[in-house]
């Protein structure tokens, strides 16, 4: 079984940058999917970006421009770069694979707030 841990959120003004890891319990050759999801208080959860195994990334138009995501497969670990962050960036950051969809399996996410 593979577990994901999302960490690397934290406080950051309007212009600043994060990057977000997700670290695998085990190798992430095997997943087809992983994406990157944040929700805000009282909105729904929405896709970010996605990578898959093929190293193909498709980003929401909202972060295109602004947000990469990447990843290390030695370190079983897939990254979300945020840059220009804005303060409608504000949200609890998850990710997840495709068998965690559809499983409805969801971990805890990192806090991202994006302020002065």
């Amino acid at each position: 079984q593979v577990q994901l841990v999302e960490s690397g959120g934290g406080l950051a003004q309007p212009g600043g940058s994060l990057r977000l890891s997700c670290v695998a319990s085990g190798s992430i050759f095997s997943i087809y999917f992983m994406g990157w999801y944040r929700q805000a208080p009282g909105k729904q959860r929405e896709l970010v970006a996605a990578i898959i195994s093929g190293g193909s990334t498709n980003y929401a138009d909202s972060v295109k421009g602004r947000f990469t995501i990447y990843r290390d497969n030695a370190k079983n670990t897939v990254y979300l770069q945020m840059n220009s962050l804005k303060p409608e960036d504000t949200a609890v950051y998850y990710c997840n694979s495709d068998r965690g969809l559809r499983l409805g399996s969801w971990g805890q996410g990192t806090q991202v707030t994006v302020s002065s």
